[in-house]
């Protein structure tokens, strides 16, 4: 990071999330590191001095707990200064930090609760008008019907405790006193001699992601490329100590966690937060944002940033242009990040060539080196590269993104995009967001058809949307059938991914149709 301005060497040094904290904690001292806000009023703030001093005592509290390094620790907390210190927190004891999504509901806590194997569970209690504690007590009702807070729970076999902020929590959930009151039992030299054990190859954190069909993902990722990551996209983003950036994505999201809250936190640069974020406020977000959307997502007007995934640390590639002419989903890729190594591959796992499509695979120091639970040959190459599962057009040393693999509509022999589709609906002044599938028919195989969200205070003309459509796209593109859908309807994973599984079965059977 050579030439930022304000970066202390210590900082630009670290490899471990410790590290960096104190370092950052001695080079911005009070200046302000992350701020929580409702209209422009001020709820929360911190400063780098105090997330190090705070992250501290309850990281000194968890260890007095038993906590330590590779403990399985998750907690669920909206963007602001609370969510900087319990990751930071956790990391410190050398623990693996398994921040949940805040839109998670019942069924889905449990799956994540067993698939990461969590040792404890922190919760912010309210957020949003949503209560934790009574939704985590929703998934397990084991926790209304005995007095013990040590846990022993069949269904999340490895949760031993739950502690959580707020008032009136039942007997098995501790107040977060709990942790807080051990602080005394450890000294700050334990701490220390701690977190000089803490490697750049061991685990800080773990993101549980999924796929529009599958379940829970548990995504690991080392201090070391954490670090590495969050240096780079603050050098590519031209951030400044001291400059002001709207956390926009949740942080629980690898989006808001490496776009955001971590190159920000590298240079001084002040995280400001709004408990609504693009996500929950839009309540679903689309398998493809509008334009202005990703407008605003991107950190700085160039790059303009490509594919990137929760398994890559966030963007691995980007282009010199938003949209290249024909390309309207992706900007195209011209370039990509330092310490990738790419190829564009067919089905065998060998290199297609030019003007020919295959399969995005990725390989590097930013890859995630495993998935929990998971064989590395359901993901990996033999030679280790990580199968994507974006296809993509070789455009001479220009690459293209043309869909998610498995996603393509096949109707009267020719292939549709959804995406492609569905960025064209959402450009048009009555879509919110558009969500297009293909459902079985006779003649054509398949048949397009998109689930429709109006924008707030307008009425959707069907028969005028296809007009419009027809004028802009190919014929065989345009969809067949349209559905209103409200936006509570959309059916979304845990991971704020739409499940397209759902929306087909949704249509088909709003439509008297089977699903594909």
């Amino acid at each position: 990071m050579n030439g930022t301005p304000g970066v202390a060497e210590d900082v630009k040094a670290a490899t471990t999330f410790p590290q960096l904290i104190r370092a950052t904690a001695a080079a911005y001292g009070d200046d302000m590191a992350i701020r929580l806000e409702d209209e422009g009023v001020e709820i929360e703030s911190a400063s780098f001095a105090e997330i190090d001093r705070r992250s501290a005592e309850l990281a000194r509290g968890l260890i007095a707990r038993g906590v330590g390094k590779g403990a399985r620790i998750g907690f669920i907390s909206g963007n602001g200064p609370n969510f900087a210190i319990m990751l930071a927190a956790i990391a410190r004891t050398g623990a693996v930090a398994i921040p949940i999504s805040t839109l998670i509901r019942g069924n889905e806590l449990v799956r994540v609760l067993r698939q990461a194997d969590l040792h404890g569970l922190i919760l912010q209690r309210n957020f949003l008008g949503k209560d934790y504690v009574e939704r985590v007590c929703e998934a397990l009702p084991e926790l209304l019907e005995t007095q013990d807070p040590g846990l022993r729970i069949a269904r999340t076999p490895y949760l031993r405790w739950i502690a959580s902020t707020g008032d009136n929590l039942p007997p098995t959930i501790h107040d977060l006193s709990w942790i807080t009151d051990g602080t005394s039992a450890v000294s700050e030299d334990l701490l220390r001699e701690m977190e000089s054990e803490i490697h750049a190859t061991d685990q800080m954190i773990e993101i549980y992601t999924s796929g529009s069909m599958a379940l829970p993902k548990g995504v690991k990722h080392n201090h070391g490329p954490v670090l590495f990551r969050a240096h780079y996209i603050a050098r590519m983003a031209k951030l400044e100590r001291g400059r002001e950036l709207n956390a926009i994505l949740p942080m629980f999201w690898i989006g808001g966690l490496m776009m955001y809250l971590m190159p920000n936190w590298t240079v001084g640069a002040v995280s400001l937060c709004t408990e609504r974020t693009l996500v929950n406020s839009q309540t679903a977000m689309g398998s493809v944002l509008s334009d202005d959307d990703l407008k605003v997502l991107s950190v700085a007007p160039e790059p303009w940033w490509g594919l990137g995934m929760s398994e890559t640390l966030g963007p691995y590639s980007y282009g010199t242009e938003f949209r290249a002419k024909g390309w309207p989903v992706c900007a195209p890729m011209d370039k990509f990040a330092d310490r990738y190594e790419i190829r564009i591959a067919d089905e065998n796992d060998q290199p297609v060539g030019d003007g020919e499509i295959g399969e995005m695979q990725v390989r590097g120091y930013a890859v995630t080196p495993a998935l929990h639970k998971i064989e590395r040959s359901e993901y990996w190459t033999a030679d280790g590269y990580y199968h994507t599962g974006d296809m993509c057009l070789v455009e001479g040393t220009r690459i293209h993104f043309v869909n998610r693999g498995g996603d393509m509509i096949k109707t009267a022999s020719s292939n549709v995009s959804p995406a492609e589709v569905e960025m064209e609906m959402q450009t048009l002044e009555t879509v919110h967001n558009a969500y297009v599938v293909g459902l079985q028919d006779k003649e054509r195989g398949q048949i397009v058809v998109a689930a429709v969200v109006p924008r707030d205070g307008t009425t959707l003309d069907f028969a005028a949307i296809e007009a419009e459509l027809k004028k802009r796209m190919s014929s065989y593109k345009v969809p067949r059938l349209y559905v209103e859908i409200a936006r509570d309807e959309v059916p979304m994973l845990h991971s704020n991914k739409v499940s397209k599984r759902l929306v087909e079965k949704l249509l088909a059977e709003r439509l008297g149709r089977e699903t594909a």
